[in-house]
């Protein structure tokens, strides 16, 4: 239909001053029926066309960054990006024809300004929009000396429009150019700081869509229902608008609502398996706790030594377990004490328990009877009020077996079987028996919390992402209580569930209201 009254509507319009063509369009406040007050259909269309096809850009430079990360190495890569990448691409290779496009080519690159030769390497020619950014890109693997990579760099920056990128304005442009969401970039940053399996694998899957894609298919879900409730409100007496549209928009809803908690209850599964699972080393003093946390991060990482209380601070440590990330904190002895630094240390370890994911609660094996009780006891002195083990899962270790005698330590093992108490190892930080057994019974946990990142649907990874969702689901739950009081207010509620939604993907627009409402409802036809 825009189509159509483009030429007619033109006449009640004229460009902003100064406005360029621009890709993606911009947002035009308030709501459509303000955009339409005052203006007949066809001006309605024709502002909406103009609006989309000019806005003010400014003239784009060309940047350019080494992209292969700092320090020696075989192959370094430097990119460029922008509307003079390929003169660049000429003046540093020599040579007026730029190579086939996504081909690799040989090439000697010289210093545009003394003739010199940088090195030989291979460049590749990536025009836009085919390409990462969207624009013109170049790339250049050079030999990865720091002569070498500084002498290009330099090479580049002395030619006329090119400048350094600023950190993550690659990406940054990419996103702009509507190559990749914002979720898509979140992801790509994972991939990158990815240093577990689990990791990249839920890194790969946000890089390549699918959380986005779940999120703007909710957006749009509320997009229709808003776009049906804005009809109904100014059009509910015109014969255009079918019967039962506020059922199919409250069904639609309500199946939305649903939908998002059911997102929102996952367990923060991603969120740790993209931070790392908080375990915490608690237990008395000298019971082996430091000893442990040095055993499983194979280094000296926190003082050991036979006098109590040694540990004052949280020491954390981040370790790799079975692919999955964990941030590892031993913390001071738990017991009462007249230290002021010791006491503040003891503080910190109950606060750092209240926040734990999985606690590993240490015992030393010879100071516990091996009677149900007596075991439960000594866990409960360790474990606050508040953690209890549905919260926290507990693997309970008891250290120091290497000093038990013959037949004490399966007698322990079987006082805890018969107390339901938590998953029990028996260990020897001096001699390394039993670490085996408390890395697969951590395994099984870390595996529990954090399952598999391939399967089902993707899960959230980010703080802001269930800031926004959260906000989202308790609009659409004020849009249920304002509809039958006021139905302005529910189809503002709607409206803000979605520009949440929107500020996860990073696309906030009204112009889609408007596309449904003529779409569906033929509005001025």
């Amino acid at each position: 239909m825009e189509g159509a009254l483009l030429g007619a509507g033109l006449a009640h319009v004229s460009s902003p001053p100064g406005a360029a063509p621009c890709r993606g369009g911009a947002m035009w406040p308030g709501t459509w029926r303000k955009v339409l007050a005052g203006l007949s259909p066809v001006s309605g269309a024709a502002h909406r066309v103009v609006k989309r096809l000019y806005c003010p850009v400014g003239k784009r430079d060309t940047i350019f960054a080494l992209s292969s990360g700092h320090g020696k190495c075989g192959v370094a890569v430097i990119r460029t990006s922008g509307p003079a990448s390929g003169a660049a691409l000429r003046s540093l290779t020599g040579q007026q024809e730029l190579p086939r496009p996504r081909a690799v080519a040989l090439r000697r690159i010289h210093d545009p300004s003394s003739a010199e030769t940088l090195d030989r390497g291979l460049v590749i020619w990536f025009p836009g929009p085919h390409s990462f950014t969207g624009e013109d890109c170049s790339e250049l693997h050079v030999h990865g000396g720091p002569a070498v990579v500084g002498g290009v760099l330099q090479a580049l920056g002395r030619l006329p429009g090119l400048r350094p990128a600023d950190p993550g304005e690659f990406t940054k442009r990419a996103f702009q150019n509507g190559k990749l969401g914002l979720t898509e970039v979140e992801g790509l940053g994972d991939l990158i700081h990815a240093e577990t399996e689990a990791q990249r694998r839920q890194a790969l899957r946000q890089m390549e869509g699918e959380l986005g894609q779940l999120y703007q298919r909710w957006s749009e879900e509320l997009t229709k229902a808003l776009a049906h409730v804005e009809a109904f409100i100014d059009f509910s007496e015109d014969d255009n608008l079918e019967e039962g549209v506020l059922a199919r928009v409250d069904a639609a809803v309500q199946a939305l609502e649903e939908e998002v908690r059911g997102h929102l209850q996952d367990g923060r599964r991603g969120e740790r398996l993209r931070g790392g699972v908080h375990v915490v080393i608690a237990g008395p003093t000298n019971a082996g706790k430091s000893s442990l946390l040095n055993l499983l991060c194979q280094r000296p990482a926190a003082i050991v030594s036979p006098v109590a209380g040694t540990t004052r601070d949280v020491v954390e440590s981040a370790l790799n377990i079975g692919g999955y990330p964990v941030v590892l904190s031993d913390t001071a002895g738990l017991r009462e004490t007249q230290d002021a630094i010791e006491r503040e240390g003891v503080s910190r370890a109950r606060e750092r328990l209240q926040r734990a994911d999985v606690v590993l609660a240490v015992l030393a094996a010879v100071d516990v009877a091996p009677e149900p009780g007596c075991l439960a006891d000594a866990l409960r002195a360790v474990l606050p009020p508040g953690v209890p083990a549905r919260r926290a899962p507990c693997i309970l270790v008891l250290n120091k077996a290497d000093l038990l005698e013959e037949g004490h330590g399966g007698a322990l093992l079987g006082a805890c079987g018969e107390g339901a108490l938590p998953p029990t190892c028996l260990l020897s930080c001096k001699t390394g028996e039993g670490v085996d057994i408390l890395l697969s019974l951590l395994g099984t946990q870390l595996e529990q919390m954090c399952g598999d990142p391939l399967a089902g649907s993707p899960s959230l990874t980010q703080a802001r992402h269930r800031l926004h969702l959260t906000s989202c689901l308790g609009s659409l739950g004020r849009y249920h209580g304002y509809k039958s009081l006021d139905l302005v207010l529910a189809a503002e509620e709607l409206r803000l569930a979605r520009r949440h939604l929107g500020k996860i993907t990073g696309r906030v627009s009204a112009e889609e209201i408007l596309d449904i409402v003529f779409r569906d409802f033929c509005v001025g036809k």
